[in-house]
Order: structure tokens, then sequence, then C-alpha cells
């Protein structure tokens, strides 16, 4: 892996990833952050010897070998402008929506340029992170993070960013269980701590490769029980069209 690494954009994901390449590894490799996002980067540099906040983003690009823009879309122009990056250097970019070829146009350069779709998981190094094209480097990188999956084309790695839009909503599912057994009574700590208990449980579920996400709602039913009862009055074919409407929108919105 490539030893000197730079991140333009300090936030969730960049701490996450910072964490996945530092957090119990004997021979981390440099990491050179941008001071945007401040706080984050200097709580990463304190608690990581490897870890440095840089003057300003090209800063960070002249220590690196490897820079991750991990800014806000809506900031890459005030973030990218002028940059200078070397033919030999690699850019990967984690910013949704934004394609290579418009990352070419901004940076002016001839380095290679890879999309990513790191998640939170990548702490944890258990994030399998899409990437396109492929490039050994970046895939050796995401691979210490739990794993590569290069796609060849910007179409299918706009279908997994989609994809990746439903992470929040899973959130709030769980939000709008325990807000309904805190208004019967449970107290909410309690109905808090139980919903995690069980979504744990699937999430553990879900390491078992050997069986479809359709075999595994199928095992955890009974014929007429309460998780069949649930699943086909609220998860029907109107809720279902909706979820796949919404994404189509999104989904369009990325191209």
């Amino acid at each position: 892996m490539m030893q000197r690494i730079g991140i333009i954009g300090v936030g969730e994901i960049a701490r996450a990833i910072v964490d996945g390449l530092c957090d119990g590894i004997e021979e981390p490799p440099e990491i050179y952050l941008s001071p945007r996002g401040a706080r984050t980067a200097a709580d990463l540099s304190q608690r990581y010897p490897n870890v440095r906040v840089c003057n300003d983003n090209q800063d960070v690009v002249n220590h690196c070998a490897l820079v991750i823009l991990a800014v806000r879309p809506q900031d890459r122009d005030e973030a990218l402008a002028g940059l200078q990056v070397g033919g030999d250097q690699v850019v990967v970019s984690v910013m949704t929506g934004v394609a290579i070829s418009e990352l070419r146009r901004t940076l002016g350069a001839g380095a290679p340029v890879v999309r990513a779709i790191p998640l939170p998981a990548a702490r944890e190094r258990q994030s399998v992170t899409v990437t396109c094209p492929s490039h050994p480097a970046v895939d050796d990188l995401f691979g210490r993070l739990g794993g590569t999956l290069p796609v060849a084309d910007e179409a299918t790695l706009n279908a997994y960013q989609a994809l990746t839009a439903t992470l929040t909503t899973h959130y709030w599912y769980l939000a709008t269980l325990t807000a309904w057994a805190a208004r019967h009574g449970i107290p909410a700590e309690d109905a808090d701590r139980y919903v995690r208990g069980l979504f744990q449980g699937v999430g553990r579920a879900l390491s078992d490769e050997t069986r479809s996400l359709q075999q595994l709602a199928a095992d955890h039913e009974t014929p007429k029980g309460a998780n069949e009862r649930i699943r086909t009055t609220w998860f029907d074919t109107t809720n279902s069209d909706a979820l796949q409407k919404a994404l189509d929108a999104l989904l369009s919105d990325l191209k």
C-alpha cells in the first residue's frame, strides 16, 4: 500500500478511513490531512503520531502519493481551485455524483482518477468499497479497510451510490420502532437498547453469504406468524414500489 496518503476534506468518512488505517496497526501509513474540518483533523493528529494536519490543500498534495478528495460536492470548486497534482500521483474521489471527466477538467492533470464509495464501516475494516476504475494502489488501500469491489463503469458505480443513500433511512426506521415502543409504555432507554440488540443480531446473520437475503427473511418467519404479518402488511407492493421510485429518481440525479 502507498505509505503517504493525503485527505482533503476531513469529515465522517475521512475519520473512518484514518481510524481503519491506523487504529491498532503496527506500521500505519503517513497520513496528511487538510485543515478543513479542523476539529476532526486536530483530534486525529493527536490520536495518531503518523497523522499530520497540513497548512492547506496544496500542502496535502505535495506530501502524498495518493490523495483522497472527501469534500462535499457543492464545495469542490473552492477546494480544488488551482490545485496542482502530479502525473505520478493517484487521485481518489469519494464525492457523490462528481464524474471522473469533470475532475480531470478541474484538476487539469494526467494523474489517474478513481471514484470510490467507502462506508463508515471502514473504521472497523469492514467496508466493502466500490471503486471505478480498478487501480492497484486504490484497490489495495480499500482492501485493507474491508474489501474492494471494482466496477467497470460509472453508471454501475452510481447505482451503488444510490444504495448507500438508504443508510440513514435504516436508522430512522429503528428510531421509529423505539418511538412506537415508548408510546406503549416502554422506557425510551430500554426500547433503544432492545432495538439495537435486535438488529445487531440481524447484522451478524448477514455475514452468512451462503443464504440469499430472501432466504434469510424466510428463515426468520413462520407461516402466518408475527414477522410475516408485519412484512406483508407494512412492506407491501405499494411500499416497495415507492422505495424503488425514490432510488430511480436519485440515480437519475447522479448521472
